[in-house]
């Protein structure tokens, strides 16, 4: 069975990134989520408590959650839940653990600048790096060049080109 949780909160600690020796890229860190309520005679939040969760991330997103994440960052996360219960010599526990399937900042608290990653099989003009870059100068296939990219975030798309017949019938019918 699994369960899915969608959590928001402050990354408690530095995430930490590590590669397997089969290659797998890992992220993870600790994430604090406080539980607060409205006092209606008070007129002010409460703060109840924090949960503790380790939020995992593994393959392309942990690899965008390094770049990306940092220790006091708010986050919104979802993922399937694990819990594990532990043992040692002096104590017993439980421990909350969260494999990310989704992972990014909470805009509620600020604000984010995106931008995508490719793989190298998208990027048409050679290899990319594990984010998806092209090599340092180099701008992509010869068939897009002088042509600039669409990126995600500008104002408008571009508009497609077209001929002085096509524009000037489009205004004579446009009615503004």
């Amino acid at each position: 069975m699994t369960d899915t949780i969608t959590l928001t909160g402050l990354v408690a600690t530095e995430p930490k990134h590590l590669t397997t020796a089969e290659g797998l890229p890992i992220t993870s860190f600790r994430l604090a989520s406080s539980l607060r309520r409205f006092d209606r005679k008070t007129q002010t939040w409460i703060e109840v408590g924090t949960n503790w969760y380790t939020v995992s991330s593994f393959r392309r997103l942990a690899m965008s959650a390094a770049a990306s994440v940092a220790k006091g960052d708010r986050v919104i996360v979802t993922g399937r839940l694990r819990l594990r219960e532990w043992q040692n010599a002096d104590k017993a526990g439980m421990s909350i653990e969260v494999d990310a399937e989704v992972l990014g900042h909470d805009l509620n608290w600020g604000t984010a600048k995106y931008m995508r990653t490719m793989s190298g099989s998208e990027f048409a003009g050679g290899t990319a790096d594990a984010f998806g870059a092209p090599p340092e100068g180099d701008t992509g296939s010869e068939a897009d060049a002088g042509e600039a990219p669409f990126v995600s975030g500008d104002d408008e798309a571009p508009e497609p080109a077209r001929d002085d017949a096509e524009s000037s019938e489009a205004s004579a019918t446009t009615p503004f």
